[in-house]
């Protein structure tokens, strides 16, 4: 069972930065694609940016120019440096693993929360 543990949110005015990280118990090499989420409350999870094995990358329209998403398989972690940030970003952040052998993975999520 994969264990994914993600770090880097907290509270940041509009316009500023943030970089979330999500570090897996087992190396990225043996995962496929791997992305980011976020939910607020009363509204179902949504994608945020998915990236693959092969390092292709899948953005929502809202982050598209602001978002990044990469991974480095020799640290085993996943990374979503997050610019230009806007209040509506606001929500928690949960990072998501997908196994060869089809099992779904997620972490605890992080909070972001950006105030205007």
């Amino acid at each position: 069972q994969v264990q994914l543990v993600e770090s880097g949110g907290g509270l940041v005015q509009a316009g500023g930065s943030l970089r979330l990280s999500c570090t897996a118990s087992e190396s990225t090499f043996n995962i496929n694609a791997m992305g980011w989420y976020r939910q607020t409350p009363g509204k179902q999870r949504e994608l945020v940016a998915g990236i693959s094995r092969g390092g292709s990358t899948t953005y929502a329209d809202d982050v598209k120019g602001r978002f990044t998403i990469s991974r480095d398989n020799a640290k085993n972690t996943l990374y979503l440096q997050m610019n230009s940030l806007k209040p509506e970003d606001t929500a928690v952040y949960y990072c998501e693993a997908n196994s060869p052998t089809g099992w779904i993975y997620w972490g605890q999520g992080t909070q972001v929360t950006v105030s205007s």
